[in-house]
């Protein structure tokens, strides 16, 4: 009798311990700003009203300093082949970038864009952010990590879950009141995760924003946070605009949904 109900206990936990269940909410525009087609968006912050962005693909990647308003790009700093631009932070007068494959990053004066030298990390690059304590990495697992922000030498790291699952392919970061949200590559989902638990909290379907028909490339990436303003901004691959939402109680895109729950079904073995 205890082996039984044992072996139902072990099919009912399925892949772990469950997590409570993260539920999926919508967002309502609050306004539209001008967004550079063209750009192949890594990253994505705000600063003073500022907007920071990277790009990526070779022979195309860099970093730019662009005008909320009016989508003009102000200041920018290309990045050479063979490297191919990620995530990027602000740290005090600095900014990080990350890339893709070299395990390389690069280092800006925030002022101008110049450089102001180079950090090394393994694996791949993906996303960072930072909660005033820490930067905070993806680099398109599961795991985030986080670094020194005077040496980016790696401190700790974190399992990011949903429903007990591993969530991986988190992309571009932001810190939004006390929470990492990470795009979720290939989807319509942002992750709204907590930091100390690495738990999937909720997702935010942004599917209704965007290019009506995208490319295959043309996902969503890119979540900035004015902190002071309490205001989000996000936008996507080659998106032409550039959104400032608020979270809304309106249903999710059925798409979005269905996304979500393969996320939390796991997998043989995870």
């Amino acid at each position: 009798m205890r082996k039984t109900i044992l072996i139902g206990l072990l099919a009912l936990a399925g892949c772990g311990d469950k997590d409570t269940m993260p539920t999926v909410q919508t967002v309502e525009v609050v306004k539209t700003f001008p967004h550079d087609s063209q750009a192949f968006t890594q990253g994505l912050y705000i600063d003073g009203g500022t907007l920071f962005e990277s790009t990526g693909e070779e022979g195309t990647s860099g970093i730019r300093k662009v005008n909320l308003d009016t989508g003009e790009v102000t200041a920018q700093a290309p990045l050479s082949p063979p490297y191919f631009g990620e995530g990027i932070i602000g740290w005090k007068d600095r900014i990080y970038q990350l890339t893709w494959k070299d395990q390389k990053g690069f280092i800006y004066n925030k002022a101008d864009l110049s450089p102001k030298g180079e950090f090394a990390y393994t694996g791949e690059g993906w996303g960072l952010t930072h909660n005033g304590k820490s930067v905070i990495m993806s680099d398109g697992t599961a795991t985030l990590r986080f670094l020194d922000p005077e040496t980016m030498a790696q401190q700790s790291t974190i399992a990011v879950t949903a429903n007990g699952c591993p969530v991986t392919q988190l992309n571009e970061l932001e810190w939004v009141d006390g929470e990492v949200w990470a795009n979720i590559w290939q989807t319509d989902l942002i992750a709204r995760i907590d930091p100390g638990s690495g738990k999937v909290k909720g997702f935010v379907d942004v599917a209704a924003l965007g290019p009506p028909s995208p490319s295959v490339d043309e996902v969503p990436n890119g979540i900035a946070y004015d902190a002071a303003a309490k205001r989000i901004f996000v936008t996507g691959k080659m998106w032409p605009q550039l959104y400032e939402v608020k979270l809304s109680d309106g249903p999710p895109n059925g798409v979005a949904q269905d996304q979500a729950a393969r996320l939390m079904q796991c997998q043989p073995g995870g």
